[in-house]
């Protein structure tokens, strides 16, 4: 461990849960909420985060017109063990047939048992977007069924879709995450096929099942690859999906909505690819 820690914090006068949810998909290590802030802490500089971050924000403005101001603090501070504070926060999660648990509680009997080192708080069953997602996999995933997890994080979905009987693929456009999601199958003793650093449109295969656990925006860029990946007839769960956001994302996927899980501000919708090509 590190003497010293990074902490920033970032308070956005708008969109905040669209902030949230793009650095949930590039940071790992727990975000804390407080006051309208989010909260993020490293051994190591977030800076070129914090860029990407920036440029998100300005593309926010550009999309809906609005000026966003975003407030980013960073400091450094002795490291208190934080990590292990925060692990101790973490309390198991049941979501439907699921039981999501750290590694010091016990596995529940009568459940499908999923371990995730607490450090990686993104897709730890503990967001709506994650929760919602596990409730339609738990639903609609059958055994032998061909799985794909785009922007697969922790690998928590995919792991749930393995435990179901499918045979799973991965993919991410970021390195650490197809790294952690691995480690995470194998302390789940589960299994995938195929693994990718990138999106749906490097997948070699069609898919009964394709889920999308993403901000909405980045769901509508890879429509296409989405819609390629999916087999006719199979099934798109869209996660990720704010209610403002809601009637675009049916609009650009055109496809019949056959069922949406809502938990929050959050919408997991499930789609099916018609045998027309639609």
């Amino acid at each position: 461990m590190k003497r010293y820690y990074y902490e920033y914090k970032i308070t956005p006068s708008a969109f905040f849960e669209e902030i949230e949810s793009f650095l949930m998909d590039r940071f790992y290590n727990g975000i804390e909420e407080s006051g309208g802030s989010l909260i993020l802490r490293s051994e190591e500089p977030l800076d070129n985060i914090m860029e990407q971050l920036k440029e998100y924000t300005q593309s926010l403005e550009e999309l809906f017109g609005q000026k966003v101001e975003l407030d980013i603090q960073k400091s450094k501070k002795a490291n208190e063990d934080w990590i292990e504070k925060y692990k101790k926060s973490i309390t198991p999660v049941e979501v439907g047939e699921f039981y999501i648990h750290p590694s010091w509680h016990e596995p529940k009997k009568g459940k499908i048992n999923i371990q995730i080192e607490p450090a990686l708080a993104f897709g730890s069953g503990h967001h709506e977007t994650t929760s919602g997602c596990l409730e339609a996999i738990g639903k609609y995933v059958k055994m032998g069924d061909r799985f794909l997890d785009v922007g697969c994080g922790s690998g928590i979905l995919s792991i749930a879709a393995a435990k179901k009987g499918a045979v799973v693929d991965i993919c991410d456009t970021d390195e650490l995450a197809i790294q952690e999601a691995k480690k995470n199958f194998v302390l789940n003793e589960a299994e995938f096929e195929d693994a990718w650093i990138g999106s749906a449109g490097q997948a070699q295969k069609k898919y009964d099942i394709v889920t999308a656990n993403i901000v909405a925006d980045v769901l509508r860029m890879i429509r296409q690859d989405l819609l390629g990946a999916t087999k006719e007839g199979g099934v798109l769960i869209l996660s990720g999906i704010i209610e403002k956001y809601r009637e675009d994302i049916l609009k650009s996927f055109d496809l019949p909505l056959i069922e949406e899980i809502k938990k929050g501000e959050w919408s997991t919708m499930i789609l099916r690819k018609e045998d027309n090509g639609r």
